[in-house]
């Protein structure tokens, strides 16, 4: 296994978020070192020094990329989130799997999230064509990821029984087909129909 340097320095994060930012714009199907180390104001000789080798950059970069999603997904969580309905009834009460789905799509669809979605989208690509080395386990991780964050969502009495795993794992697979269909043709509207249409089918199962 490649070697990296054990304490990230601050040059090393500094190459981090620059490399990142490249990626956003030009992805990393076919990142090469060279033009991204011309890019970022580096060499590919101090990336292979701070990163082990590309395999490693390539790991920091999905890395950063899921902490990223994840960073948006809590604040569209968080009670005082300006998209999220006030509940002054229960304030501590999870606001429910469909109006969360709700938020989510909305912030989905955003075009300013585009960039990081598509980034998203191909290393999940890549995870499933390519499960070893740079990419491995990405796909399955990220699905951990939105399945915890849904259930957390959900009342307690939902969460822990077998209907409510259902219901969030329904609401992952519409959110992601939805997003991989906005990624490949940009229409917001047909869409944003399709996906209130099926929250409205989700929130009568709950009727």
């Amino acid at each position: 296994m490649p070697q990296e340097a054990p304490n990230p320095s601050a040059r090393q994060n500094e190459l981090l978020e620059a490399a990142y930012r490249y990626a956003l714009t030009h992805g990393l199907a076919d990142l090469s070192l060279r033009p991204l180390a011309e890019a970022i104001g580096s060499s590919p000789r101090v990336l292979l020094f701070l990163f082990g080798s590309k395999d490693g950059l390539l790991r920091a970069l999905l890395t950063r990329a899921r902490a990223d999603e994840l960073a948006l997904l809590d604040r569209a969580g968080e009670p005082d989130h300006p998209d999220r309905p006030d509940r002054p009834d229960q304030p501590d009460q999870p606001a429910g799997l469909v109006p969360a789905v709700e938020r989510i799509w909305t912030w989905l669809a955003a075009k300013e999230h585009r960039p990081l979605l598509r980034l998203w989208a191909e290393a999940y690509t890549r995870s499933l064509v390519q499960p070893d080395g740079a990419w491995a386990g990405f796909a399955r991780a990220t699905v951990d990821d939105w399945l915890r964050f849904l259930a957390a969502l959900q009342p307690p009495s939902e969460r822990d029984s077998e209907a409510g795993t259902t219901r969030r794992t329904l609401a992952l697979a519409l959110l992601r087909g939805a997003l991989l269909d906005l990624l490949a043709t940009d229409d917001e509207e047909r869409l944003t129909a399709a996906v209130e249409h099926q929250l409205t089918l989700l929130q009568d199962d709950t009727a």
